[in-house]
């Protein structure tokens, strides 16, 4: 998961209660806007999320939901329009397999009947702030219309030539 300095909240594994921890987060005004433009948004109104953390030896489990209130462009009609996105999250995370001398720290990736591999803890640290822009990220729609837009081609008075006209054309000039 890339970090995202724009919206961060760090948690540190080690100091996860055994019960696990809920936590809710809220992004400011600025780190709205500064998500905003990494993303090519109008606004984002709000960007909040609310998460449970649960530790599970090695890995940890984060469940819990983003709700954002963004305001996207029309591709369309360029046309600014708001968008509600409510995304679900359940993703697991692991930490680093225990370093041998002269070897490289990975990732212990085995995964259960059709999940998804671990995503790494990064310096003993979740950052629920990067998870929910990234779940926001994954809820947006890459071709935002906004309801109603139709695309119509403009009108135009003059037949258009084919290709097959000016292929024409050439071989008239060739006989």
């Amino acid at each position: 998961m890339k970090i995202q300095e724009e919206f961060c909240r760090p948690v540190k594994v080690d100091a996860l209660p055994r019960e696990g921890l809920s936590q809710a987060i809220e992004a400011t005004a600025a780190e709205r806007a500064a998500v905003a433009r990494q993303y090519g948004l109008v606004d984002i109104a709000r960007l909040t999320a609310t998460f449970d953390l649960q530790r599970r030896g090695r890995d940890v489990r984060v469940s819990g939901s983003v709700h954002a209130e963004v305001t996207q462009s029309c591709v369309v009609s360029l046309e600014p329009f708001p968008v509600t996105l409510d995304e679900p999250v359940d993703v697991r995370f692991a930490m680093p397999k225990p370093e041998k001398p002269g070897s490289k720290a990975e990732v212990e990736t085995l995964a259960f009947d059709g999940e998804d591999a671990p995503d790494p803890i990064v310096d003993g640290k979740i950052d629920l702030g990067a998870l929910a822009v990234e779940f926001m990220a994954l809820g947006l729609d890459p071709y935002p219309r906004k309801p109603g837009a139709e695309f119509t081609p403009p009108a135009s008075d003059e037949a258009l030539d084919s290709p097959f006209d000016a292929l024409a054309k050439i071989a008239k000039k060739a006989d």
